[in-house]
């Protein structure tokens, strides 16, 4: 065939989607048993979007955008799901995929310059192209802690969800990590448990969503503003319509700083680090954003010890992503909830019994784990992927991920990465990054074609320049003083690189349609059948 689709998230429904309609032959494969990605797996209560429903949604067909109504600003799993769902019905995608199947390895045939992929069914497949839209944040993270598989109750990891529901109704439950999904899902146990313990190893930022469901006025209104919103979000950093205040932190007054401080509150979550355009470069203007936070959070918890606990010290706002919740500070005023600050009392071992902190034995009947991803390189690493002369990328990435414009890897001819390392992808808004990637994989194979080229990479010496690039950039910033998972630093023995694109969105598609305007710049373009490289 033409191409094999890894992946049916959002980006691998697009991309078959868009590669189909150009009339290319080809396949879907993903591990679920059904469409929707993150989506599909991540449905622990409490999940939602931390990007407004209206921009997390797909903008290739106008029609789509018309005649599908959201029913709040962010959406919840269940209502994000059924979009995909509906979408993936529309346009008849599921029949392009083989589902609860695995890629277990992807070898290029360098004789025919085509892609064998071995899939844990036992079957083989062939292909012109491969697209890896696995997703950032797909593979996921099971702490090493010793004694977890002697624990005697039910062990549930947030990534990984069941499909029935989960009653919590008058049990003692552990919850294991403070991030985006920790932090939605405490809220939502905490008013069914008898008990809520909450072991804490890193504080996060994290601003109420400020939620509200979309009434038939405000639904027509970004119905009609579509068009502006899509053009405003396509040329910003982050892929929504929100921009900066235009001027520095501290080239306006202190009240005109509070102010903008607080219209960025009441947006909610993730907004409130594009405040100032400084905001993630200057200590100084960060510590202004960081002092208005630790206010408005004070505010929210009774006990000021506990408040101490959860308000982060180890690094500037913004250089993690800020989560987004609903009530998650004003749970710990719950006399149910118990807050552990593991690095006051670290986890020593699970027991049958319960988790035990030094001289201490919390008992439960469940233990939740919101411990994450090895984002953005974990799932292709899980993958046996082979280039020219038999290179293996986990080899290639071990010293940390490297790529051309996040699009390509150098010795991969015609292998595709879709947000991957390299580019804005988890910075930005994943659907319209998503679109925007399978969109230059669509027109890249439809130009080879016209060209009579069989396959296309990156140069080394560009790959080079551009990681080179990235590092500078994000050197350039607050977002390295962070042990982050855009860095790696919840992995053990990850190597520490800033491994997306900071540049912002609109400047890299500009970037993106510089290369390809001046001929596949830092592309190496390949004659039939793909051609050994005589020296390096």
């Amino acid at each position: 065939m033409d191409v094999v689709v890894v992946g049916a998230g959002v980006a691998g429904l697009y991309a078959v989607h868009r590669l189909r309609a150009q009339g290319l032959s080809l396949v879907g494969v993903e591990a679920g048993s059904d469409v929707g990605g993150t989506w599909y797996w991540n449905r622990y209560p409490g999940a939602r979007c931390d990007v407004e429903s209206v921009d997390y949604s797909f903008s290739f067909d106008p029609q789509l955008e018309q005649d599908w109504d959201w029913s709040e600003r962010y959406a919840t799993q269940p209502e994000i799901l059924a979009y995909i769902n509906h979408v993936a019905d529309r346009y008849d995608l599921r029949s392009a995929f083989r589902f609860a199947t695995r890629v277990t390895s992807a070898v290029l045939d360098e004789k025919s310059g085509r892609w064998v992929l071995a899939l844990d069914s036992g079957d083989v497949l062939c292909s012109r192209f491969v697209v890896f839209a696995t997703g950032s944040l797909s593979a996921v993270r099971t702490p090493a802690i010793p004694g977890l598989d002697t624990f005697a109750g039910r062990i549930l990891h947030t990534a990984m969800w069941p499909h029935e529901e989960v009653d919590f109704a008058g049990r003692r439950v552990g919850l294991i990590g403070t991030g985006s999904s920790g932090i939605q899902l405490t809220p939502i146990v905490a008013e069914q448990a008898a008990e809520l313990t909450v072991f804490q190893r890193t504080a996060n930022y994290s601003i109420p969503a400020s939620n509200r469901p979309h009434t038939d006025e405000t639904r027509a209104a970004y119905k009609a503003a579509y068009p502006e919103r899509r053009r405003l979000s396509m040329t910003s950093g982050g892929g929504s319509p929100h921009t900066p205040y235009p001027r520095r932190t501290f080239e306006v007054d202190e009240a005109v700083r509070q102010e903008v401080f607080e219209r960025q509150w009441e947006l909610g979550g993730v907004l409130f680090a594009k405040a100032f355009p400084d905001q993630t470069r200057d200590e100084a203007a960060n510590s202004e954003a960081r002092a208005f936070y630790e206010r408005k959070v004070r505010s929210l918890i009774h006990d000021p010890g506990v408040a101490d606990k959860l308000i982060p010290r180890d690094h500037p706002i913004g250089t993690k992503r800020i989560c987004t919740d609903s009530g998650y500070f004003e749970t710990f005023n719950r006399p149910n909830v118990e807050l552990v600050d593991l690095r006051a009392t670290p986890i020593d071992e699970i027991t049958p019994l319960g988790i035990r902190t030094g001289e201490r034995v919390h008992e439960l009947e469940d233990i939740v784990l919101a411990t994450g991803f090895d984002a953005l390189t974990g799932a292709l690493g899980a993958i046996d992927i082979q280039g020219r002369g038999g290179r293996e990328l986990r080899g290639e990435w071990a010293a940390g991920p490297t790529t051309y414009l996040g699009l390509g890897v150098a010795d991969f001819p015609n292998m595709f990465i879709i947000t991957g390392p390299g580019s804005p992808g988890v910075l930005t808004n994943m659907i319209l990054a998503g679109e925007h990637h399978v969109d230059w994989v669509g027109d890249t194979i439809a130009y080879l074609d016209e060209h009579g080229l069989a396959g296309i990479e990156p140069t080394p010496e560009a790959q080079e320049r551009w990681v080179h690039h990235c590092v500078e950039l994000a050197d350039s910033t607050l977002m390295v003083k962070a042990n982050s998972w855009y860095i790696g630093a919840n992995v053990p023995g990850k190597p520490r690189v800033f491994m997306p694109y900071i540049g912002g969105f609109g400047r890299y598609r500009e970037i993106v349609a510089d290369v390809v305007a001046d001929g596949y710049r830092g592309f190496d373009l390949l004659e039939a059948p793909v051609r050994e490289r005589l020296e390096y």
